[in-house]
């Protein structure tokens, strides 16, 4: 065994030097005929260039496709750091957004504490609101005034943004409010900009219903909703909110009143219309044969139509 192990190393050692010795010499040829300046010898190069560069293909293969990878790494890379920078934006943006809101809540509080009236015919009381009496079953608020400071039963009443309720229940010093989401609570109002007339009904869900629409098809949600002075219950033109389309395809409405921070409240004072039950005097009745009718007061109040003499108008 130790000779054989000798006669391979005698063997192998030769081999060695030999292709070491041809390696040179080749490397060398390469070098000068690199490195001589002849036309046939350029020739000869483009040639072997031509030949052999075209099937290192598959060798350029990996760094290429690393190189893409690379690039698409930083463009995923630019991509994410882009969608972090707008996230970060939606982030101020929505506090903004409730900053905002915030601001527009307590902007409204004090305009209302400042006796900003919403129509120049209409009074109003602020209270502040004591406790929450609602219930599952009932939707109610409890404020700080009462009889003493001539609140009425039935009367509007407003958080400075929308309508909330109405007074449903008055004490000496403190009143109930049915908020518009009660089960008890009905308001007539007006659609805007279609003018149609419908019904709040409340059903103990944040969006009440809206009913008894006229043409359902011509409503869209987004439109205003605002309050109608059928049956002389609340002031006409006050804001409700905007129609919503429910998860049960309902027609309801999403009040603009902050339920969830209800810290004041303005009762509106309602004055009755007046009602015209006489003529003016500028344009007069005719009696049948065509002289104007002047109208005299009875000692009762009424009026009783008397035809006037044409030397009387002429007078």
């Amino acid at each position: 065994m130790p000779n054989d192990r000798l006669n391979e190393a005698d063997y192998v050692r030769p081999v060695r030097r030999l292709v070491l010795a041809v390696l040179v010499i080749v490397l060398g040829a390469l070098f000068l005929l690199w490195r001589i300046d002849s036309p046939r010898v350029e020739r000869f190069r483009m040639a072997f260039v031509d030949t052999v560069v075209p099937s290192m293909d598959w060798a350029m293969a990996p760094i290429t496709q690393a190189t893409r990878m690379i690039d698409d790494f930083r463009s995923y890379a630019r991509i994410y750091e882009q969608n972090q920078e707008l996230r970060r934006e939606l982030q101020q943006m929505r506090a903004w957004r409730e900053a905002a809101l915030q601001l527009e809540q307590r902007n409204a509080q004090l305009l209302d504490l400042a006796q900003v009236r919403l129509d120049p015919r209409l009074t109003h009381v602020t209270g502040v609101v004591m406790a929450d009496a609602g219930s599952p079953y009932r939707k109610s608020v409890l404020i700080n005034v009462g009889e003493r400071d001539g609140i009425v039963d039935g009367w509007a009443v407003m958080d400075g943004l929308g309508l909330a309720g109405r007074i449903a229940g008055v004490g000496q010093r403190s009143s109930r409010v049915i908020l518009l989401t009660d089960t008890n609570s009905r308001v007539p109002v007006m659609l805007q900009p279609s003018g149609q007339r419908a019904l709040i009904s409340g059903d103990n869900s944040p969006l009440p219903l809206l009913e008894f629409v006229e043409e359902a098809e011509d409503v869209r949600p987004g439109d205003r909703v605002v309050s109608a002075s059928d049956g002389g219950v609340f002031p006409p033109g006050l804001l409700v909110g905007e129609v919503v389309l429910g998860t049960d395809r309902r027609l309801r409405v999403q009040p603009a009143a902050d339920y969830g921070r209800l810290d004041f409240l303005r009762v509106l004072r309602s004055r009755p219309a007046e009602r015209i039950e006489h003529s003016g005097s500028l344009l007069r009745p005719l009696s049948l044969d065509g002289t104007p009718v002047t109208p005299t007061r009875d000692p009762e109040g009424g009026d009783d139509p008397a035809p006037a003499t044409p030397g009387a108008a002429d007078e």
